[in-house]
């Protein structure tokens, strides 16, 4: 399974059904949930908010921009490896303000997909389009270039 925790509501329409379509997408691949939590002013609220949805079991992946950079095809390979020792992958996508140090600490792999930043919103659809743009790849299906 994969699970993507997020904080905040998308507020723009076209976002929301550009996450929709690649929800829709990817699930023909593999069971994805997206998970949407409320936006806190304190991060450790927030901590607390999203380790009630993660598992001790999970392979943990927080979105920043100090992390690991992949391309599309060693991101590929990450979904797929991950997925021999592990039933679940988790992302988290930090609201604004950021990630509380716990969770980052429960982090497997802090990833990065550039050293700017993005809106929460629109990196969300960016984040699962290649999610599904691995599983394409991975089943060796045309879309990649």
């Amino acid at each position: 399974m994969i699970k993507i925790i997020v904080l905040g509501k998308l507020k723009e329409d076209y976002l929301t059904q550009m996450v929709n379509d690649y929800l829709k997408r990817t699930s023909k691949y593999h069971k994805i949930s997206l998970i949407e939590l409320k936006d806190e002013e304190d991060l450790g609220v927030e901590a607390k908010s999203i380790f009630k949805h993660i598992d001790n079991k999970d392979f943990v992946v927080t979105l920043e921009i100090e992390g690991k950079s992949y391309d599309s095809i060693e991101f590929a390979k990450f979904i797929d490896n991950t997925f021999i020792n592990y039933s679940t992958l988790t992302f988290i996508i930090g609201s604004s303000t950021g990630l509380h140090k716990s969770v980052k600490d429960r982090s497997n792999l802090a990833l990065s997909f550039s050293r700017l930043t993005f809106p929460h919103g629109l990196f969300r659809a960016v984040l699962l389009e290649q999610i599904y743009r691995a599983f394409k790849i991975n089943n060796h299906e045309s879309y990649h270039k």
